[in-house]
């Protein structure tokens, strides 16, 4: 993909640590909260989204990821380190736009897939 086939470019990107989210504000006007929980578990990499939709990785207990570092890769996307050490996934500004048009109905998915397995939101307690 080159950063000539990118249709959403972003005028502002911003994370805000204390509430764990990242603001993203589109040349179109459009503007998005995305918290850091909803961009792990949608990470493109393929550690998660593997080579198919059937192959989709639900990842639980990540209820309290924050982000590390934001990263540009080019002038099409960044990379995203999170704090649970994952940082192999490069979110083009269109999946981000994608991810904030998405927002609601893609957080439903990952709540419903989390209580069809059984699993959670919160990180297994260490005992």
């Amino acid at each position: 993909m080159g950063e000539h086939d990118i249709k959403h470019h972003p005028s502002e990107i911003r994370y805000v640590s204390e509430d764990k989210r990242l603001e993203v504000t589109f040349e179109d006007g459009r503007h998005f909260s995305l918290p850091a929980e909803l961009l792990r578990v949608e990470s493109p990499s393929a550690e998660v989204q593997g080579h198919a939709p059937s192959q989709k990785q639900i990842v639980p207990g990540r209820r309290h990821v924050g982000i590390l570092a934001i990263e540009p890769v080019g002038s099409y996307a960044v990379r995203i380190k999170f704090d649970d050490l994952h940082d192999t996934g490069l979110y083009s500004w269109d999946y981000l736009y994608k991810l904030g048009e998405r927002r609601d109905e893609l957080w439903q998915e990952y709540l419903d897939n989390l209580e069809a397995r059984g699993l959670s939101r919160d990180p297994p307690s260490r005992r």
